[in-house]
């Protein structure tokens, strides 16, 4: 499945860890990295053609809180389809979260989530918006620490001007740090804490056919430092 699912360029998922280590936890605000064309085309392309219309089901919920403004995310009773479904087992696989675990360089063992608690599939519409904030840092069910957030992206041909990036911010939240655009097969890894502040604060300026679509996948441990 691995070779299935991970490109040429970073099948050596281990030495990949290894080699981005430094810049992961040197990266300003917080520790995290981004990789481009990280998945392998012809899967990622599958994965977006099985992406269902979150709207139109039963067990997703819509967001219209001050923090998030059309947005729309599967929950922990939503059925995904097969072939995401095997996605999300990968990357909850020992093989992935040897990855993770090396690339963050985080001693406590890298527990994944059943559940997706908060994770799973998430779609935003034209004018929505995810203000800056600092994600739940404790698992209600599980009872253990959220450590990294993996966002993976699906947006073919989006254009700058759409808007979305995920915006990093400094630990005061005053300034934003770092924009990194949610263009397809990108894969985004960054620690979370107190401190983290992310989001996308200004509305999306897509066509009204057009959607942010993501991946989002949290990772715990039991205990922290």
């Amino acid at each position: 499945m691995h070779n299935e699912i991970i490109s040429e360029k970073y099948k050596d998922l281990i030495n990949i860890a290894k080699s981005n280590n430094s810049s992961f936890l040197k990266n300003q605000p917080f520790p995290h990295i981004s990789f481009e064309n990280f998945f392998n085309l012809g899967f990622i392309n599958s994965i977006l053609s099985d992406f269902p219309n979150l709207e139109d089901k039963s067990n997703t919920k819509e967001f219209d809180t001050k923090r998030d403004q059309k947005k729309f995310a599967t929950d922990v009773s939503f059925a995904f389809p097969k072939k995401i479904n095997n996605f999300l087992s990968y990357l909850n696989s020992y093989q992935f979260l040897s990855f993770l675990q090396k690339l963050t360089g985080i001693k406590e063992t890298l527990i994944p989530d059943p559940y997706y608690f908060g994770g799973g599939l998430h779609e935003i519409k034209r004018g929505g918006f995810l203000k800056i904030h600092a994600d739940f840092n404790y698992h209600p069910l599980l009872k253990l620490d959220r450590r990294i957030n993996v966002l993976i992206y699906l947006n073919k041909d989006w254009k700058e001007n759409y808007g979305g990036h995920l915006e990093l911010w400094d630990r005061n939240m005053k300034t934003c740090v770092k924009k990194i655009s949610p263009y397809f097969n990108k894969i985004v890894i960054f620690n979370t804490n107190d401190f983290s502040y992310h989001g996308h604060p200004d509305a999306l300026n897509c066509p009204d056919n057009v959607t942010r679509k993501s991946i989002a996948l949290y990772y715990y441990s039991n205990g922290r430092p």
